[in-house]
């Protein structure tokens, strides 16, 4: 049996909190936003990463992408550390692992076209510049838009085209491991459903490896095979997401579900709150919801 393709091991991350008299007058603390985490992902899975504002979800995202490195413990990919894929540049690393951010309008350059955009990523892999028009097309088509969109400036996009086209940037590279982090948070029902759909198809036909970071148990149970429950900044539960949601064992996770509004308008598929037996589940449920 194969090894996880990613994995933290006993991870911990802590930010420097105070001004510069704190420290000065040696009144220097810190903010522990992961806690000895320990994690590993399968090749092809998708994991949902849930848990509340301020429970360390982002702050994973950004350590297993390589946008921050841990105050202890390991990140590996493949079994090589981040610190020996990064020794001397971070591209090794960047092409395997890509993110898809939360706020599509920040994430694009403001000044620069889609095409130009995707341009510059291609580039980046090493794509000819006779090549990238073509590629570029073939990004385009993956997430269902057209060549119109190419001129376009981010601010004359939708929020859902935004948010596919920073899912294309992502794609550019051709990467083994996609996170997402709260995809779908800043987008209205209908627009939620297209991405997680168009996300569901993704993994099935790139065999992409997916975490998906979100609040939104209902969306995390029809996208996801895995769940993984965070609560200041350590991990409290994780297991397959029918028997995680079905049957919780620990209290936070059972406060979580039993928070979700029931009955809540454009919610496709119901949760289960401590069910005996979930009914069959599979990651195209939400397919046509659209």
């Amino acid at each position: 049996m194969t090894g996880p393709i990613l994995s933290l091991r006993g991870v911990s991350k802590s930010f420097p909190q105070g001004g510069l008299l704190d420290r000065l007058l040696g009144r220097d603390s810190r903010l522990v936003a992961l806690e000895a985490v320990s994690l590993d992902v399968v090749r092809g899975d998708v994991v949902g990463i849930v848990g509340e504002s301020g429970s360390g979800k982002s702050t994973l995202a950004g350590l297993a992408v390589g946008l921050a490195r841990p105050t202890s413990g390991e990140v590996l990919l493949d079994g090589q550390s981040m610190a020996e894929l990064m020794r001397d540049h971070a591209g090794p690393w960047r092409r395997r692992v890509q993110m898809v951010f939360q706020d599509s309008s920040s994430a694009l350059n403001p000044r620069k076209s889609v095409a130009r955009c995707l341009s510059e990523t291609l580039a980046l892999r090493g794509v000819s510049s006779a090549q990238r028009e073509h590629e570029i097309a073939d990004l385009l088509t993956l997430v269902g838009l057209g060549p119109e969109i190419g001129p376009r400036l981010p601010h004359e996009l939708s929020g859902g085209q935004r948010q596919r086209i920073g899912l294309a940037r992502a794609l550019a590279m051709k990467p083994e491991v996609l996170i997402a982090d709260e995809p779908v948070s800043a987008l209205d029902v209908s627009l939620q459903a297209q991405v997680i759909n168009l996300l569901s198809r993704l993994t099935r036909e790139l065999g992409l490896t997916l975490l998906f970071i979100s609040h939104d148990l209902a969306l995390v149970r029809t996208l996801c095979s895995r769940i993984v429950v965070m609560r200041k900044g350590t991990i409290v539960e994780q297991g397959p997401c029918l028997d995680v949601l079905g049957r919780p064992q620990h209290p936070y996770t059972q406060a979580l579900i039993a928070a979700v509004p029931k009955g809540l308008a454009g919610r496709r598929t119901p949760l289960p709150v401590r069910a005996e037996a979930a009914p069959p589940e599979t990651r195209e449920d939400i397919h046509g919801a659209a």
